[in-house]
This record gives structure tokens, C-alpha cells and sequence, in this order.
């Protein structure tokens, strides 16, 4: 490099020269932060115990085979079997993840999928000790766990603030993929809030950063040395990394292992609605300015929404003075708040502002709700009308299941084809009026506005929706 400086003109020499030192310059460099922050970064393998009898079926011998001629009827080893191990037992040891010390007395947090499962966990530190840890709890929602072992003055981690991280801030993971110990990787913060599916209760951070099978369960560290989130996922359709990586905020897992730690479980806050996006059809159909908020399909019976006020085709546009831009956003707001507490709502409800405040309950542990299937005959059937569509009265059962409504039995060319309607939905509403018959549903259809966007309620194999309705006449 130098001797190239030399053979340019000196014009250029120095500007190469200058943006040499800016690009280093512009290169965090991480080496303090690894030194700083490893000792208090573990390993965790686990060990599952694994019944003789059940090996000796699996492979078709006779359980009273004795153990010196069973390698004669070609029995494998089982990889990792720990040949010490209790009487009649296998012993099973995979490494498996990361974790962290987060105090000095020695509770260590990580991913539950790393953990679940196991008869015994093995914590090793950075000085190769191996620590046997007791399971204080664990939380299959967000998929945290806190560990704990019998140890004094521990290395630990210092524990930063997830809500001061931005977009394209400098981050540093360290764990131990494909069980390498300690391997460090950095990127950048790629999006904050993503919501996953079957993940409702975590606003993951989303990062660029290399995270791939052993590093589940390790530290997220910002510039400062500060633990921002806890590596978790990825997305991949190789099985490897691919760029697309997700960490639990910091915030949201020391609040759950504060409950872990304080009685062994996690509480959530509880609404009671299921909810669905507003796309830019439905919000013309509720006459909205933008395409924001969390639509309610279908509100719990005896829940805290229904004893608070909330109606189906409200739209939530703020929780606790927080917007809510997509649906995705409530429950990771709702879940935050302690039950029993007040929550304030600002709603859109026929086209009008209304505030709520709701106390917010516990999070049931099955909060499924059964809506009525809609595949009976009902008594009563009208003629295709301006929708396209031909609906019939809901028998005794569907109604004793779903509350009022009527069952599409068939689907012509028309708006209603156009808007998705198939045979077997159930409509409950139309442009904010209820449908509780046939006749109901003639009298609403014959009142709709022409070339314009309404809001029709269904309920489709148990679940509830919306869907925008357009009359073209």
C-alpha cells in the first residue's frame, strides 16, 4: 500500500490516505467489549436420562439379553452415552445453547427451548468449571428460562436499557454455535418490534448479526458492553445462517425472569379480543384516514373487554397513550401490564373517538376461544340478492354456539365473490348493524352505499374476521 501511495500523484495519495482513516475510523472496534464481557457469558449442555429398557426395544432385543452379548445382536451405542450412569439407565449429553450471568450469586438466564426437556443442566463458565444449575422457571411464551447454581462471586453482565436501541445501531453476540465456546459476531439492529408467528408476547429485535444452532440463549451486547437482548431465533431456509436474526429485548426478559424468580411463573395482562390487521380496503370501509390499528373481530365473552365496554368493529388506535400502527402491536402492550391495573384505550367505533378504561385481567392458560361451525342446514334461506349471495337462518346448535348470525350457503358472481366469501361463513355484521336472521340481512343489504368500501363480520371455521364489502352499481 505504501509503495503504491508513493507512485500516485500526491493529490490522490492524500485523499486515499484520508478516506483510509476515515473508513477505520468509522469501524467499531470490539475487542475491549469481548475482553470485558466473556467471563460472565456460559455454555449450558443438558443431560437426558434415558430408560435401558426402552433403548433395548427400540432395537428389537429381548430386555433380559444380558449386557455382555448384546454388542452380538448389533446394537449401537447411542452417541453420547455416558456408560457411568444409574443401573439399567443411559445418560445423554448434547450442548445445546448459551447463557448469561446476571447476578453474582449465580442465577444465569437463557432460552427455554435450550433447556426444556433435560433431567440435568450443566453450566460451564469461562474458567471450564462446570456447575451443576437448579431450573427456577421457566416461560414458554417468550421462551426464557432462569437458571441457578450454587456459586459466590460470579462474573456478570451489565444489563442495558432494550428501549434506547436504534435502527442500525452496532451490536456484538457471543455464545457458542455448533458448540465453538465463545464466538464473538456483530452487525447491525436491521428492525425493532417484529412480531413472529405463535409469538405474541415478545417485540423481538431483528438483527443482521451471524447467530446459528448454540448461540440461542446468549448475550446481545450494544457498544457499551450492555446486554440489550437475548439471541433467540432465526430465520432460515437452509438450516443456517441467512442474515435474519432475532433477539428478545433485555426489558421484556428481566421482567420475566423477575416473576420467574419471585414465584416461578409469569403473569401477563389479558384483554379478551382476538383482533386482525386494518389493510387500506378496510379502512376505507370504517372510514378511516389510514390503514392503523388493531381491528376487533370478536370480543370474549366475560372477559375484561366485554365487562369494559369494547364491541366487535371497534378499532384500538392507542393503548396507554402508545399508537398502535399494527395489530401485532396490542398484545405485546397488553401483556406488559400488570393485571389488575387500568389501561386506557382510544377506539374508533362507527366512525367516532371514544376513550375506554378497561382493568386488565390474567392471561388464562387456555385462551382459545370455540366459535360455532357452520356446515348445518338452517330452516330459513333467502334468494340471491344485490351481494351475489344466498344466506340461511342458524340452526338452534350454531346459534347456541356463535350467538346470532346467518350461514352463506351459496356464492354467485357479485361483490360478495369479489370480498371472499365462501360457503359455510357465517355473517354476524354488516356496516355496524348486527345480523340476527335472514330478514335482518335483506333489510342491511338493500340499505348499503354504492361504490364504496363497508365492513362485514364473519366467522370462518372458528375464527372471527373482517373483510371490506364494495357494491359496484
Amino acid at each position: 500500500m505504501s509503495q503504491l501511495l508513493r507512485a500516485l500523484p500526491i493529490g490522490i495519495a492524500a485523499f486515499l490516505t484520508f478516506f483510509a482513516a476515515a473508513a477505520n475510523a468509522a469501524l467499531p472496534d470490539f475487542r475491549d467489549l469481548v475482553k470485558e464481557t466473556s467471563p460472565a457469558v456460559v455454555n449450558i449442555s443438558t443431560v437426558k436420562h434415558v430408560d435401558q429398557r426402552n433403548v433395548m426395544q427400540r432395537y428389537g432385543l429381548p430386555e433380559d439379553v444380558p449386557e455382555i452379548f448384546r454388542h452380538f445382536f448389533g446394537q449401537p451405542m447411542p452417541y453420547g452415552q455416558n456408560p457411568r450412569g444409574p443401573r439399567g439407565r443411559q445418560q445423554e449429553k448434547s450442548s445445546l445453547g448459551s447463557g448469561f450471568i446476571i447476578s453474582d450469586d449465580g442465577y444465569v438466564l437463557t432460552n427455554n427451548h435450550v433447556i426444556q426437556g433435560a433431567d440435568e443442566i450443566i453450566v460451564r463458565l469461562n474458567d471450564r468449571r462446570e456447575l451443576t444449575a437448579k431450573l427456577i422457571g421457566a416461560d414458554q411464551s417468550s421462551d426464557l428460562a432462569l437458571l441457578k447454581v450454587e456459586a459466590e462471586d460470579l462474573p456478570t453482565v451489565d444489563l442495558g436499557d432494550s428501549d434506547k436501541l436504534e435502527v442500525g445501531e452496532w451490536v456484538v453476540a457471543i455464545g457458542s454455535p455448533f458448540g465453538f465456546d465463545y464466538s464473538v459476531t456483530a452487525g447491525i439492529v436491521s428492525a425493532k418490534g417484529r412480531s413472529l408467528p405463535n409469538e405474541n408476547y415478545v417485540p423481538f429485535i431483528q438483527t443482521d448479526v451471524a447467530i446459528n444452532p448454540g448461540n440461542s440463549g446468549g448475550p446481545l451486547f450494544n457498544l457499551d458492553g450492555e446486554v440489550v437482548g437475548i439471541n433467540s431465533q432465526i430465520y432460515t431456509r437452509s438450516g443456517g445462517f441467512m442474515g435474519v436474526s432475532f433477539a428478545i429485548p433485555m426489558n421484556v426478559a428481566m421482567n420475566v425472569a423477575d416473576q420467574l424468580k419471585e414465584k416461578g411463573k409469569v403473569s401477563r395482562g389479558w384483554l379478551g379480543v382476538v383482533i386482525q390487521e386494518v389493510n387500506k380496503d378496510l379502512a376505507e370501509s370504517f372510514g378511516l384516514e389510514k390503514a392503523a390499528g388493531a381491528l376487533v373481530a370478536q370480543v370474549v365473552p366475560d372477559s375484561p373487554a366485554e365487562n369494559g365496554g369494547l364491541e366487535n368493529g371497534d378499532i384500538i388506535t392507542h393503548f396507554n397513550g402508545n399508537e398502535i400502527y399494527l395489530s401485532s402491536d396490542l398484545p405485546h402492550q397488553v401483556g406488559h401490564v400488570k393485571p389488575g391495573s387500568k389501561a386506557k384505550l382510544k377506539v374508533v367505533r362507527n366512525g367516532k373517538r371514544k376513550l375506554l378504561t378497561i382493568e386488565i385481567g390474567t392471561l388464562p392458560d387456555g385462551d382459545g376461544v370455540e366459535l360455532a361451525s357452520s356446515n348445518n342446514n338452517g330452516p330459513q334461506q333467502s334468494e340471491s340478492n344485490r351481494l351475489g349471495v344466498v344466506v340461511a337462518d342458524l340452526s338452534d346448535a350454531q346459534r347456541k354456539k356463535s350467538g346470532d348470525g346467518v350461514v352463506v350457503k351459496q356464492v354467485e358472481q357479485g361483490p360478495a365473490a369479489f370480498a371472499g366469501l365462501v360457503n359455510g361463513d357465517v355473517i354476524t355484521m354488516i356496516y355496524g348493524e348486527s345480523i340476527r336472521s335472514v330478514a335482518d340481512f335483506n333489510a342491511v343489504v338493500k340499505t348499503l352505499p354504492k361504490n364504496r368500501s363497508v365492513p362485514m363480520r364473519i366467522v370462518r371455521r372458528g375464527a372471527a374476521m373482517f373483510i371490506p364489502l364494495r357494491i359496484s352499481e
